[in-house]
């Protein structure tokens, strides 16, 4: 199993930045696709931003946030800038890939992180 963690969510005000963090360990596996994701109380869970061949964005925090990887350390990061008490949320972090040996699919997510913007 390919196992994610979540790290840097927290309380920040508005117009605050907070960087998340989602390193993936495990053996035998290769990523195609990292990507963020949120969900907030009583909403469904939401794309925020993915990485793979190219990156992409939710409308909502384009121009704000900014993915990014270092591929030799299978660590991703979310910067969120500027941010909005309407981002507050539980930001999960997203792996999708195949299987070294077997070359199966496989997706899987972190426990994910809380991030609470308020004054």
């Amino acid at each position: 199993q390919v196992q994610l963690v979540e790290s840097g969510g927290g309380l920040v005000q508005p117009g605050g930045s907070l960087r998340l963090s989602c390193a993936a360990s495990g053996s035998g596996f290769s990523i195609n696709e990292m990507g963020w994701y949120r969900q907030a109380p009583g909403k469904e869970r939401e794309l925020v931003a993915t990485s793979g061949v190219g990156t992409n964005y939710a409308d909502s925090v384009k121009g704000r946030f900014t993915i990014s990887r270092d591929n030799a350390k299978n660590t991703m990061y979310l910067q969120m800038n500027s941010l909005k008490p309407e981002d507050t949320a539980v930001y999960y972090c997203n792996a999708r890939g195949r299987w070294t040996t077997t070359w199966a699919l496989y997706n899987s997510w972190g426990q994910g992180t809380q991030v609470t913007v308020s004054s």
